[in-house]
């Protein structure tokens, strides 16, 4: 049987008023109550509501539902009112990658064999779509952000690990896009089998040596690439006796939460300004504030503006070992993203960006995307070495670059080359670990 919206919505309404009575007596009664009180309460007000509906239906003569399909109307009320709605079943799918909403009845759903299929509608009605997201966005993440006129646009992380955007009033209907990325526990070694398929083993080896050298490193790459992927397994390289700082404008790398690999790790999120305009949080402002908190390592979840002089500075004034994500289209338009960034956050040319980035960054590592016959594949395309500058510009040399099948192969030698071995690199490594499928 079908799940009957209306009917949920109804019963969501009338439970959502007893909840709202509640509340009024606990506050009257003096009473203090976490979300974690009121969700079990109303678990018990939604069973309640349930079975009235039961019963009612039985009394108008309709079969009553089975044990699961009981079951089902209760959790979607639950959704309703505390999760995601409609979205929820769509995401406990594990074949799904990506949801995209144009406004509440026009949804597509793309799944990780490729295929794209319409989906159901996420609400009745775009107000209704709007007020679900609205309720994400009280919900998730460290701070609650506003979605609404003054705030037409959202950002933030589910509580899967799921990257919901969110646009309204700057388009005809409101927009809606979720990203499926999990925080999962990966490790380099991971990203060599059949799952990933990411890198060669010799690549494996050059990288955890640059992180254990603690090599300042950008990854890049176009939106879901795996940069966040990548960066994740390259953090899961540093020593548990570091503190690791991470600061995102959305939590995604996840470190801080497996206390076994950085038990000295912690994460920070921006957070948006009030109604008022007061109170917000940069990227740039959480980097300067983290710098005083004795960090060994700072981690950029992704820099996207004027954050990038923060942490080229960072990286200058001895936090090596650093990682951070950015767009870019290759390895060597990374560096000109980057000089992009500063030149328009601050005053300065072209030169003196260049200078920065020289004296900061030790290696760009760049993930291409490709679709192909069997399948979507990332893989790691090439790796740069910064080398010095002239003046102008960073001197760089691709000392990885792509081979016939798509994985970065050694290409240049590596000035650091000593330092690398010394951190345990083992170069011309042979062997051909799995069946080559690009």
């Amino acid at each position: 049987m079908s799940l009957d919206h209306a009917v949920v919505k109804r019963l969501g309404q009338q439970v959502g008023e007893q909840l709202a009575a509640t509340r009024r007596g606990w506050a009257a009664d003096g009473r203090a109550s976490s979300r974690v009180d009121e969700q079990a309460h109303a678990l018990a007000v939604i069973r309640t509501a349930v079975d009235a509906h039961i019963r009612d239906g039985i009394r108008a003569g309709h079969t009553p539902p089975s044990r699961q399909e009981e079951e089902q109307l209760a959790s979607a009320v639950f959704a309703a009112l505390y999760g995601l709605g409609r979205l929820e079943p769509l995401l406990a799918d594990p074949r799904v990658s990506d949801v995209e909403a144009d406004g509440h009845d026009s949804v597509f759903v793309s799944y990780r064999d490729g295929a794209v299929r319409r989906a159901e509608p996420i609400a009745d009605s775009n107000e209704e779509m709007i007020a679900l997201i609205q309720s994400l966005a009280a919900y998730s993440g460290l701070t609650a952000r506003r979605f609404d006129r003054a705030n037409p646009r959202l950002e933030l992380r589910l509580p899967d690990g799921s990257r919901l955007s969110a646009l309204m009033e700057v388009t005809p209907v409101p927009v809606l896009c979720i990203r499926r990325a999990p925080v999962e526990r990966v490790m380099l070694a991971d990203l060599l089998d059949d799952r990933y398929q990411m890198l060669t083993p010799e690549l494996a080896s050059l990288l955890s040596a640059a992180v254990r050298a603690r090599a300042n490193i950008m990854v890049s790459g176009a939106i879901g690439a795996g940069k966040t992927t990548l960066v994740r397994a390259l953090a899961n390289e540093i020593d548990p006796d570091e503190r690791i700082i991470t600061v995102e404008s959305v939590l995604e790398l996840g470190l801080h939460t497996w206390r076994d690999l950085h038990p000295r790790g912690f994460a920070c999120e921006t957070r948006e300004p009030n109604a008022e305009g007061f109170g917000e949080i940069t990227l740039a402002d959480l980097l300067r504030s983290t710098l005083r908190m004795n960090p060994d390592r700072v981690i950029v979840g992704e820099v996207v503006g004027a954050e990038v002089l923060v942490m080229l500075t960072a990286m200058r004034q001895g936090n090596n070992g650093s990682l951070s994500t950015i767009h870019a289209r290759s390895s060597a338009a990374t560096i000109d993203q980057i000089v992009a960034y500063a030149m328009k956050s601050e005053n300065m040319t072209a030169a003196t960006a260049n200078a920065q980035i020289n004296g900061a960054l030790d290696f760009i590592v760049y993930i291409e995307r490709r679709r192909t016959p069997t399948g979507l594949r990332r893989r790691i395309a090439s790796v740069r070495e910064i080398n010095g500058f002239d003046g102008e510009q960073v001197l760089t040399s691709e000392v990885f670059t792509a081979g016939p099948d798509g994985y970065a192969v050694p290409a240049a030698r590596i000035s650091r080359l000593e330092l690398l071995i010394e951190h345990g690199y083992q170069p011309q490594l042979t062997g051909d670990p799995w069946e080559r499928r690009w």
